[in-house]
C-alpha cells in the first residue's frame, strides 16, 4: 500500500473542514493542523499500514488515533477564545475525519 500521499489527502480533507466550520480562523488553524500532521505524519502512515494488513481492527485504530488528541493544539481558536468545548469538539471531528479517510482509503484499495 502507498502511503505517500495520505498526509497531503488529510491535509486537504481537513482544510474543507476548516473553510466549512471555521473559515473566520483558517491561517492560524491551517498552521496548527499541519504541524499536528507533520508530527503525526509517520504514525498515521505505520496505522493505516497496519490496519490495511489487519493488523490492528477498526476499534484499534480509533483508539490509537483518539490518543492523539492531545498532540493537536488549536492555538488559533484558543486565542480566540473558542470554549474548551468547542475545542475538544473540534478535535474530535478532526479525528473521526482522519478514521473515516483511513477507512474509506483502505476499502478503496481492498
Amino acid at each position: 500500500m502507498n502511503t505517500n500521499n495520505l498526509v497531503q489527502e488529510i491535509k486537504e480533507k481537513v482544510r474543507l473542514l476548516i473553510a466549512e466550520s471555521y473559515k473566520d480562523f483558517k491561517p492560524g488553524l491551517e498552521k496548527d493542523l499541519k504541524t499536528f500532521l507533520e508530527t503525526s505524519a509517520e504514525k498515521l502512515e505505520r496505522w493505516t499500514v497496519l490496519y490495511a494488513n489487519e493488523g490492528i481492527n477498526e476499534e484499534e485504530l480509533e483508539w490509537l488515533l483518539k490518543s492523539q488528541i492531545d498532540l493537536i493544539s488549536l492555538q488559533a481558536l484558543q486565542t480566540a477564545g473558542i470554549s474548551k468545548i468547542k475545542l475538544n469538539a473540534f478535535k474530535n471531528n478532526i479525528l473521526k475525519l482522519i478514521f473515516e479517510f483511513i477507512i474509506s482509503l483502505v476499502v478503496k484499495r481492498s
